[in-house]
């Protein structure tokens, strides 16, 4: 069976995990949330009190982890980290912003690296992040760029937290999303940007359907599904 493969790229914010898992869904695919994955190590690292910019001692403390992924009965995926169950804790706020300086550590994109091939291999995917296109699947089927005006994102971010009954403050958030934009662009190792065989989308004036429209179109035009 010949899998396929929907490299989806983009800022934070920009609705990734949220289009994605949809359009996996429609099309039938499974959905790899990268961002997730690099949230489990930034737990790790951020439980074991350590410094995320402290290369060295962040590589040392991946040999002893154990990160799975699973999906659960409603189809959402799960991440584990040394069998705990940790799918609500990476997504807190402090964790966000720790992800991104964990990322842009060699060791930890390495260790890393296989890890989201290997499903790419086993299964047609949906795989959203920062170098899916660039670096991790550079002969995906369908590469997209999906992007939206700060101000749109730091809304939609803000909105996501409340729902999940954190507090939060869209200055703080603009001001995260603004920083995590130049950190990720600027990171020596495998920074931020638009391959250029991707297609852009820019979602600022789109609601989500509107979106997932747009995301469909573009799939149905480089492959036939």
């Amino acid at each position: 069976m010949e899998f396929k493969s929907i490299a989806i790229d983009g800022p934070a914010g920009a609705g990734k995990s949220t289009l994605a898992r949809q359009l996996a869904e429609k099309l039938g695919f499974i959905y790899v949330d990268t961002g997730a994955i690099y949230r489990t190590v930034a737990l790790a690292v951020l439980r074991a009190e350590m410094d995320p910019k402290d290369a060295g001692q962040v590589a040392g403390l991946l040999g002893g982890l154990d990160i799975r992924m699973d999906y659960g009965p409603d189809g959402e995926q799960r991440m584990f980290l040394n069998g705990e169950d940790v799918s609500g804790a990476i997504r807190e706020h402090q964790v966000s912003g720790l992800a991104s300086q964990v990322s842009a550590i060699p060791a930890v994109r390495d260790f890393l690296l296989d890890f989201q091939r290997r499903q790419a291999r086993e299964h047609s995917v949906v795989m959203d992040g920062r170098d899916i296109g660039t670096v991790v699947l550079p002969e995906a089927d369908v590469k997209i760029f999906l992007t939206a005006a700060p101000e749109a994102r730091a809304k939609r971010r803000l909105l996501e937290l409340q729902q999940r009954g954190q507090q939060a403050d869209y200055e703080a958030v603009l001001r995260d999303i603004i920083q995590r934009d130049e950190q990720d662009a600027n990171r020596p190792i495998a920074p931020l940007r638009q391959a250029e065989d991707a297609r852009l989308l820019d979602t600022t004036r789109l609601n989500l359907e509107q979106s997932l429209e747009a995301l469909v179109r573009l799939v149905k035009e480089k492959i036939e599904l």
